[in-house]
């Protein structure tokens, strides 16, 4: 006799990579993970081929899911996302939706409502008004936005390294970390080895990590970019209150400020000052649990 129970598959796609999670109720039937690259969310056909191309790839041969939930990366609005769903649901013939990747972290920690923050490659975080209508501050891509998240830290550390040499006083663990890193000899050839750059967001945000090395060797200057990455990350929440928001639970997952003790204590540092009601709950599972939870809903 054929299993009745509704597959469900999860997808979150982040910047550097994605997870599927597929169950038939308690049952996994796939975990898979990738990289995210070619995920164009900016363009709806290709984005659901994508999508398409993942879940066909990741389930078992013959299986068909009963529904889809996809936390997208870069989803930036609902129409965006609406357009994909769209698309998507036209490809698999299933109920699907489509949300940023931000959304997936209230459902993932078994909440009904709350903020949800992330920092890992980029930034963004995401609440809803008391319609149940979402709203989405932060971004923006590693060139313009994303402080707080690990390709933003190194843009800030190149910065900050800059104004050094400016000023005219000599390299420290910063600056000379990230000459390493980069591969170049001087300071002032750090700008040309960013903007070389294939993938920005990838290819700064993997850097990341010599920020947190120069400010435990004792570097002020990384010190400074760390508390000012986390005060980004406070000033995300603190524009959802300003749109309306109500803020009590916040949500917290990414591969950068969960990972990193000295960014989590200056976010959350920064957000008892400016939002004292807020309640940071770093992630337990990983975001995907999100998009399954999302997924069962539709099923």
């Amino acid at each position: 006799m054929q299993d009745s129970t509704p597959l469900v598959v999860g997808i979150d796609v982040g910047g550097t990579k994605t997870r599927l999670r597929a169950r038939a109720g308690t049952r996994p039937v796939a975990d898979h993970v990738r990289a995210s690259s070619g995920w164009r969310p900016h363009d709806p056909a290709a984005a659901a081929d994508w999508l398409t191309a993942l879940v066909r790839q990741a389930l078992p041969p013959g299986s068909r899911p009963s529904a889809v939930a996809v936390g997208g990366h870069a989803c930036e609005t609902p129409r965006q996302c609406e357009e994909i769903r769209a698309a998507l649901r036209a490809r698999l013939e299933v109920p699907c939706l489509v949300v940023g990747d931000a959304e997936l972290l209230v459902p993932a920690a078994g909440l009904d409502k709350g903020v949800g923050l992330v920092a890992g490659t980029g930034s963004v975080a995401v609440g809803r008004f008391a319609d149940g209508s979402s709203v989405q501050v932060g971004g923006w891509g590693a060139v313009l936005g994303d402080e707080g998240g690990s390709a933003g830290l190194v843009r800030e550390a190149a910065r900050a390294a800059w104004a050094a040499h400016d000023r005219g006083d000599a390299p420290d663990a910063l600056a000379l970390k990230l000459l390493d890193a980069l591969d170049v000899s001087e300071v002032p050839a750090l700008g040309a080895a960013l903007e070389s750059a294939t993938d920005v967001s990838a290819d700064w945000g993997r850097h990341a990590p010599v920020v947190f090395a120069a400010a435990d060797e004792g570097s002020l200057i990384a010190r400074q970019v760390i508390a000012d990455g986390g005060r980004s990350l406070a000033s995300l929440v603190v524009r959802l209150v300003e749109r309306g928001i109500t803020v009590d639970d916040v949500v917290v997952a990414g591969s950068t400020v969960l990972a990193q003790p000295a960014l989590y204590t200056a976010f959350t540092s920064s957000l008892a000052e400016a939002v004292p009601t807020a309640r940071p709950r770093p992630l337990q599972v990983p975001p995907v649990e999100g998009a399954v939870a999302l997924a069962r809903s539709l099923a």
